[in-house]
């Protein structure tokens, strides 16, 4: 069965980093695309980022740009979101994503995408 699983989120501070990971089972991740996206209360799903199983197409919306990096470990069946300078507009519960085939869209769209996590939170705040 496949499965995404999200970690790593939590509570910090402004300014403060965070690493988030995808853990893939089920699938051998080399051969799909990762999107993480992030829902804040009362608002719609937002494309955070995205990156084609090979690594080589990688996006980020323009309001991450610069601060977060995602990366993947095909060996671990692992993608990353290290996220640093976060700010509290950055709170929201984080989700990653899987299509299979080579996707990442500059408008990481949530409808491309087949296969979801279960979110973890994220909070900024002092």
């Amino acid at each position: 069965q496949l499965q995404l699983v999200e970690s790593g989120g939590g509570l910090v501070q402004p300014g403060g980093s965070l690493r988030l990971s995808c853990a893939a089972s089920g699938f051998v991740l080399d051969y799909f695309s990762i999107g993480w996206f992030r829902q804040a209360p009362g608002k719609g799903r937002e494309g955070v980022s995205c990156i084609s199983g090979t690594g080589d197409l990688i996006n980020y919306a323009d309001s991450v740009k610069g601060r977060f990096t995602v990366s993947r470990d095909n060996a671990r069946n692992t993608v990353y979101l290290q996220m640093n300078g976060l700010k509290p507009e950055d709170t929201a519960v984080y989700y990653c994503a899987a299509v299979a085939g080579y996707y990442c869209s500059s408008g990481i769209d949530s409808y491309e995408y087949n296969y979801w996590g279960q979110g973890t939170q994220v909070t900024v705040s002092s």
